[in-house]
């Protein structure tokens, strides 16, 4: 089974973004991927922007089932239709996922805790962002 944990922040909120992405077949990571995403972001964009390069990274190991652990509420209860997507600058990412979600045969979005070891992992490289020059 393949899963990944993806994270993205803004400091400042808006401010500057990054974004830290993993993928691993169960607890093995296969890929490893963090990037800034622009200097005036918010932390639900970097949420949905770390979602969608996992999503494409993901993309290049399976066309099969895949599991996404995100540490964003918001964007899970999106994602399962639990809550309407009313932010306007948001709705061009969620439709991107959606996009990209008919590359696999089934996908499943799971809420973690920050404390999950993966998702720290994924925090550790935004991080890492952030102490580079913007």
């Amino acid at each position: 089974m393949i899963f990944t944990n993806s994270d993205g922040g803004a400091k400042g909120n808006p401010g500057p973004g990054a974004i830290g992405v993993l993928v691993r077949e169960d607890n093995k990571i296969l890929i490893t991927y963090s990037a800034k995403i622009g200097k005036f972001v918010t932390n639900n964009i970097a949420e949905y922007e770390a979602l969608i390069k996992a999503l494409e990274l993901a993309g290049r190991i399976t066309n099969g089932e895949l599991t996404c652990f995100l540490d964003s509420e918001l964007v899970v209860k999106q994602l399962l239709g639990e809550y309407k997507v009313r932010n306007p600058k948001l709705m061009p990412l969620f439709l991107k996922v959606q996009k990209l979600q008919e590359n696999f045969s089934k996908i499943v979005y799971k809420h973690v805790s920050r404390e999950n070891e993966f998702q720290q992992i994924v925090d550790d490289l935004l991080n890492k962002e952030f102490k580079k020059k913007f």
